[in-house]
Order: C-alpha cells, then structure tokens, then sequence
C-alpha cells in the first residue's frame, strides 16, 4: 500500500473525480494518507479586468465546496484538500514532490488534436513523475466533458 497519495481532480467533472478517490481510498488500503489537489489556472490580466469583483473568490470557494462534497460521498473524512494556483502539470509535480508523494492518481480523457500538439496534463505528470502514477481514463461521455 502507499503512504502518500495526491489525487489532482478538476471538481467540474466529479464523476470522474470519484471514481479516482475511490482508486486512491484502495491504494492507500486505509493507512495511507490521501491529499486531493485541484489547480486553479491563473486568469490572464487582460480578462481578469473584466470579470466582476468577488467572481474568483466565489468561483474558489465553490472548487473548494465541491471537493468537499466529493471526499465525503467517498468517505473520506481524513483526506487533506488543497487549492493551487498555476499550469495543471507543474502544480501536480511539485506538489507530489512537496508531499513526498509515493503515488499520483488522476483522470484523463481521450486525446484530442490540441493535445498531440502539446500533450495533456496526464501525459506531462506521468512523464516527469518521480513516483507511481496511475491513470484513470474517463470513457463515454466522460470524454466530451473532460
């Protein structure tokens, strides 16, 4: 079993979400310590101008309120949440590596063009990892939303 497991979710596709908790719950087989990660990426300068006051708090708030949701439906009443600013691959790598992570398990979905250009977040973390890393890949209609 692992010790320490980051499980990176995007709380705007839950149901992928859950099923990777419940793969990290099975990995951490009830002594491991599970962290669940969302990336919030920066707002460009040029936008964020135009976007009304409290908008971003509210919009974090609400991240926050949905991972809560999500580890309590799993049973997770131990688990750490954690809300980070940045570019999905490096915030999920460093974090890892803050943690001492022995395991990352996150959702992906299937390719799309822009993603053979530049790779998809999985893609980049499996690639540059300095632990085990499972993928949990969406299928059906997973894979329009996510």
């Amino acid at each position: 079993m692992y010790r320490s497991i980051l499980v990176p979710i995007d709380p705007a596709h839950g149901e992928v979400g859950e099923r990777i908790i419940a793969v990290a719950k099975l990995l951490a087989g009830g002594t491991g310590r599970i962290t669940i990660l969302t990336v919030l990426e920066p707002v460009p300068s040029y936008v964020a101008a135009y976007i009304p006051d409290g908008t971003l708090e509210a919009n974090r708030e609400a991240a926050a309120d949905r991972l809560r949701a999500m580890a309590e439906r799993a049973g997770l009443e131990e688990a750490t949440l954690e809300l980070r600013d940045g570019a999905a691959s490096a915030v999920i790598l460093e974090e890892a590596e803050r943690l001492d992570a022995d395991a990352i398990v996150l959702g992906s979905h299937r390719p799309s063009f822009g993603d053979y250009l530049i790779g998809s977040t999985a893609a980049r973390v499996v690639r540059h990892a300095q632990c085990t890393v499972v993928v949990e890949r969406s299928t059906g209609a997973d894979d329009a939303s996510a």
